[in-house]
């Protein structure tokens, strides 16, 4: 089978979005030819078979910022120019995310008798995800709390993480620091990094001795948010305790996974970020509020309100585990994220299209 992906970002020194590079890596070994049309292109070393077409928006605009529609205009332009140059190299296609791009080209690619698959993972939608999933053969998600879960043509799929890149580096030249916490991802609001913050201040006032790091960027819209964090640490008293660091490509996360014991998600259940398979494939304790993941693991791990005195408890519950206890759950761990590989994510998506 030929496929086109529709996606935001090829780029592996993306800290958010530079996965997809490894995604499409391993679609090519199961496809027969991939057209990638993408808003924005940066470094990506892709098999033969892999045909990369950017929207543009890595390029320096010629239009002012006044002007931005005009910019915006030339990326639907050279996205209908682009499906219907390739129409005869792909017989499917395969949006990641973005339901626009659905609205945009459904009617086309109906037309042109080619099947359309989306991939939207997230808690919120409304009529206009419902219309582009009218569109679509399939919809794929991870979460049965996604928006995107209510339909009947909605198939669960593996997260999708590399573990043959994610994995345990215990006995390597890594070492995981005593006591470290880490919080890794994009700095926002729905991300509830605010929380985090005040559950170490808890932490502290118990006499706790441990280590933790924020790793991320915050789009313009978040920026407040980030200080606003930054400034309440400094309220608690945590110089000494907690770290801010920028967002890194996601192909040097795995070392951050591997030198700290603990990694802590505050999203919601609907998202099911990727980065709770990496930290558990990298041997981590991992502490989330998702629901997703009962049954699944060890149930003090799993946080029920998204509250700075829950995660604190969690996080002192954690820190007083024995070394066997710790080792017994990060193996539980590591097999459950094995069912989340990438493998297994290629392998399920082909057999459903």
């Amino acid at each position: 089978m030929r496929i086109l992906i529709l996606t935001q970002k090829i780029d592996a020194n993306d800290p958010i979005l530079g996965f997809f590079c490894g995604w499409a890596k391993e679609f090519a070994k199961r496809f027969e030819m991939i057209t990638v049309i993408c808003l924005q292109k940066g470094e990506c070393n892709l098999p033969a078979n892999v045909k990369v077409l950017s929207l543009g928006k890595e390029k320096p605009s010629a239009f002012s910022r006044k002007l931005l529609a005009l910019r915006k205009i030339k990326y639907i332009f050279d996205f209908y120019k682009y499906i219907a140059r390739e129409r005869n190299n792909y017989d499917a296609v395969f949006v990641h995310m973005n339901q626009e791009y659905v609205l945009l080209g459904g009617i086309f690619w109906k037309f042109f008798g080619k099947k359309i698959y989306m991939w939207r993972n997230h808690h919120s939608g409304s009529f206009v995800t419902d219309i582009a999933a009218s569109f679509c053969t399939k919809v794929f998600c991870t979460s049965k709390y996604s928006y995107t879960a209510k339909y009947k043509k909605t198939v669960l799929m593996p997260v999708g993480v590399d573990t043959s890149k994610f994995a345990n580096l215990e006995n390597s030249t890594v070492r995981k620091t005593k006591n470290s916490i880490v919080f890794l991802g994009r700095i926002a609001p729905s991300k509830n990094v605010d929380v985090f913050a005040e559950a170490l201040g808890l932490l502290k006032k118990q006499s706790f001795d441990f280590a933790a790091d924020i790793y991320g960027d915050a789009l313009p819209k978040d920026i407040s948010y980030l200080e606003k964090i930054k400034s309440r640490a400094k309220e608690l008293g945590l110089e000494n305790f907690l770290k801010f660091h920028n967002g890194v490509p996601n192909r040097q996360t795995p070392e951050i996974y591997n030198s700290h014991e603990i990694f802590v998600n505050l999203s919601s259940s609907g998202m099911y970020d990727k980065t709770i398979f990496e930290a558990m494939a990298c041997g981590c304790l991992v502490l989330a509020s998702n629901e997703n993941l009962r049954g699944q693991i060890d149930g003090m791990l799993i946080i029920g309100e998204r509250e700075a005195e829950e995660v604190a408890e969690r996080l002192s519950m954690i820190l007083s585990l024995s070394e066997e206890e710790r080792q017994k759950i990060i193996f539980d761990s590591m097999k459950f994220a094995e069912t989340h590989s990438l493998f297994n994510l290629s392998s399920r998506l082909v057999k459903s299209m």
